[in-house]
């Protein structure tokens, strides 16, 4: 008889949902509008750097040094702004909430290099998205790095470097750690860095 008021216990708790779901085990709903905004911005973004890099290269361009250095500048500062009111609204979005389109805006803030204290507050709230595995450990870095030279301070994970014109040999700015700095850099995925020197020559 107990089995029997048990078994009809468990049917009537499945059906009225009495059983909950833990928060955990939820599952975040991707934001396609906000995806979309990210993918338009870092298109963008590429653009006018891809123009750049033809004149560089002494490639031909449809547009002038001085259209593509004003048209840089305009997005850059457009995807700023629009970078800050992502940020405000949604902390920093990780691949639960955008997928691979996180390490797209991660790149626009790459870029944000007029306003150091906004990539300083990105810093705090995508360490918070690496350390649940929600954002990439390589791109943190990055941005880590780019944060302290911007500050004029020395970088951890020697990612930021400088290229001789002349010879093409890269050099890294200065480091904080450079005894450890490979050990510094496997911890969160990258090459060693001569190999990551080597790539810039």
């Amino acid at each position: 008889m107990k089995i029997l008021l048990m078994k009809t216990f468990l049917i009537i708790a499945l059906l009225s949902g009495y059983f909950a779901i833990a928060p955990s085990a939820q599952i975040v709903k991707k934001d396609t509008a906000l995806i979309k905004q990210i993918d338009s911005m870092f298109k963008t973004d590429q653009f006018w750097r891809k123009e750049f890099a033809k004149t560089k290269r002494k490639e031909k361009s449809v547009y002038s040094d001085e259209t593509i250095q004003s048209k840089w500048e305009e997005a850059d500062r457009i995807n700023e702004l629009k970078a800050k009111a992502i940020i405000k609204k949604y902390g920093y979005p990780g691949y639960d909430l955008v997928g691979g389109s996180s390490d797209s805006f991660w790149a626009i803030v790459q870029h944000c290099d007029d306003d150091i204290p906004f990539q300083e507050q990105v810093l705090i709230l995508m360490k918070k998205e690496v350390d649940k595995n929600n954002a990439d450990k390589e791109n943190y870095a990055l941005l880590t790095d780019r944060v302290l030279v911007g500050k004029h301070q020395k970088q951890i994970y020697g990612t930021q470097v400088n290229v001789d014109p002349k010879t093409h040999k890269a050099t890294p700015f200065p480091l904080k750690y450079p005894k450890s700095v490979d050990k510094l850099r496997k911890e969160v995925g990258l090459e060693p860095l001569a190999a990551y020197l080597k790539s810039f020559e």
